[in-house]
């Protein structure tokens, strides 16, 4: 496995610069990294702070680890804040945000780049945000007697660490100083395992988050205007096979408003959700001439960062990736809002997907037949769709609270001081 993993840290960026010809994210990952070393040295040049480091893969870990930070920051206001990502998603939406006083891209997993990264960032804690192993700077972090968090942890026992070949991977939880997990099936399967890093349940810290975004929502103007009094899908993270689901209902029935947030907005992926919905108009034009909405029910965004704030304005959430091998995006975003949430088959994945639709708050459909049936069905019955809302929103509070505990832990432990 070791081998393996060398193989893939130097085949990665190979593959990345030969599809950066044709594809935007790649060329993002490419371009990010340029003389990435430089750019740190001169930031730390001048730091006199400490430094907390938190890793997240995209944007939504990074949201997962944010309210942590936003706790940090406030209770140790004397320490820099380095956020560093994998993902160009996450980077480039969240590379200006006010809760880090720097954001960069993780430079890849080699012994050198791990060495020099922490020569420069000297970082007094560490957090590493769900599903992040990389072996060399884990290793590195270990070596420096750094103290390394895992935040809102999940596993799975068809992960590599719980296999008769998982040695090495078992060997990087072992670099943790705590696994902070979101649930008590992860902390079975580490203890089948005879981990011997420390971990307890935490729980997640998405529920913190999202309640954060609800509690402070401000009304988007041109949105507002949009869904006027009608009744209004927002479908959000949306692929290919979400949108061909869903085309058919916002064809049909032209009295009801859907919001299209589609998971990639690049140019060939936002004319096919023109194509696909006949009656749609970007949020762009939208918000720039109203005029040119006329007699249009489907607003595509072709921004990024608002979705979460979009499911204020839903009668009922779709979330979108349900339909592919990885799985539903983030429900909870719905849910906080008290909207009944509905999405594809493939949600397995994802606890919070599965306790929603035991609860009565989630429906999963498994084509766009039955994504009409439902849709209908919940447009069509009130007290199951004010019902179904109430109880996806008080599920989210009740799972609230594994940001304290991780903060708990952090001034027990004595990992910060002011």
């Amino acid at each position: 496995m070791r081998l393996l993993y060398r193989l893939f840290v130097w085949v990665y960026p190979k593959a990345a610069w030969l599809l950066s010809f044709y594809n935007p994210k790649a060329r993002l990952w490419i371009a990010g990294r340029k003389q990435q070393f430089r750019k740190l040295a001169m930031i730390f040049h001048t730091n006199q702070k400490p430094v907390v480091w938190m890793h997240c893969s995209s944007l939504g870990e990074f949201e997962q680890g944010k309210p942590i930070l936003e706790k940090v920051k406030q209770q140790f206001p004397q320490y820099f804040i380095l956020v560093s990502f994998f993902s160009p998603s996450g980077y480039e939406i969240r590379k200006n945000d006010p809760v880090a006083d720097h954001v960069c891209y993780l430079p890849m997993d080699r012994p050198y780049n791990a060495v020099r990264f922490l020569n420069i960032v000297q970082p007094s804690l560490v957090f590493f945000v769900k599903y992040e192993f990389w072996h060399y700077y884990l290793d590195e972090i270990k070596q420096r007697n750094i103290p390394l968090l895992l935040v809102s942890g999940v596993f799975r026992n068809d992960q590599p660490f719980f296999k008769w070949y998982g040695n090495f991977h078992r060997n990087m939880l072992q670099k943790f100083s705590h696994l902070f997990l979101q649930n008590t099936f992860s902390a079975d399967l580490l203890q089948q395992i005879e981990m011997k890093t420390d971990f307890s349940v935490a729980g997640d810290t998405r529920f913190d988050r999202v309640l954060q975004i609800a509690g402070r929502f401000e009304e988007i103007a041109p949105i507002t205007s949009f869904c006027g009094d009608h009744p209004v899908i927002v479908a959000g993270s949306t692929w290919t096979e979400d949108d061909e689901a869903l085309d058919h209902f916002a064809n049909t029935y032209a009295d009801i408003r859907f919001i299209i947030a589609p998971h990639d907005i690049d140019e060939d992926r936002l004319k096919e959700c023109e194509q696909l919905y006949e009656r749609s108009i970007r949020y762009s034009v939208w918000a720039a001439q109203p005029e040119a909405g006329q007699n249009k029910n489907v607003l595509i965004m072709d921004n990024m960062g608002m979705l979460s704030k979009l499911y204020h304005y839903a009668t009922i959430a779709y979330i979108g990736g349900g339909f592919g091998d990885d799985g539903i995006h983030n429900a909870l975003e719905a849910a906080v809002f008290y909207k009944p949430v509905v999405f594809g088959p493939v949600y397995d994945k994802y606890q919070e997907a599965i306790d929603l639709v035991d609860a009565g708050a989630g429906f999963s459909i498994e084509d766009a037949l039955e994504l009409e049936e439902q849709l209908k069905a919940l447009l069509s019955d009130q007290t199951l769709l004010k019902e179904s809302g109430t109880i996806g929103g008080n599920y989210v509070r009740d799972k609230a609270g594994a940001t304290k505990k991780i903060l708990d832990y952090i001034h027990a432990k004595r990992l910060l001081t002011n």
